[in-house]
């Protein structure tokens, strides 16, 4: 019987904490940190470093579970589940085109990885519709707030799928 090896997977949570609800993501995976999680699996609170989340999935990860707030008009606290294909980022960068290291946003960030050859096997972002993000301030809104422990969950049933071969098929 061959065994296979244990899926290395990266859950990480990105935002400005000084922004609100920008913060769900730092706040779910804190949650996560701190309650553990199963073998091969890393938790990382990234903030606004992408560079730095960057750099840490060219490490080599099977999968990347990625933890926003994103605005997609629904009402705040909704949680959404995408799942971004590589050819999405795909592409060389141009002559005099670059990608700037003090502004890495997810989807920079991802085409920043993806142009390096570092591109996880499957990405999975886990997102909340945030409600108050535009104005400076520390602590979630209330939604948001409630939305994190559906998060916790959903973040864990995500990672059970990701240990799968199958997540991985086609």
């Amino acid at each position: 019987m061959t065994e296979h090896p244990v899926k290395q997977i990266l859950v990480a949570g990105v935002g400005n904490a000084w922004l609100r609800d920008d913060a769900f993501g730092g706040e779910v995976a804190r949650r996560l940190e701190a309650d553990g999680m199963s073998e091969g699996v890393s938790v990382m609170d990234f903030g606004t470093g992408g560079l730095d989340l960057a750099y840490e999935l060219i490490r080599g990860y099977d999968a990347l579970v990625l933890l926003d707030a994103s605005r997609q008009g629904f009402a705040p606290g909704t949680l959404y589940v995408l799942e971004p294909e590589r050819e999405e980022f795909a592409g060389a960068l141009q002559d005099g085109e670059s990608i700037d290291p003090h502004d890495m946003n997810p989807q920079t960030m991802l085409r920043f990885v993806n142009a390096l050859g570092g591109w996880p096997g499957k990405v999975v972002v886990i997102a909340c519709e945030p409600g108050e993000i535009d104005e400076p301030g520390y602590g979630l809104s209330a939604p948001v707030a409630r939305a994190v422990e559906a998060a916790d969950a959903l973040v864990r049933q995500t990672v059970a799928d990701l240990q799968s071969d199958a997540a991985y098929a086609g």
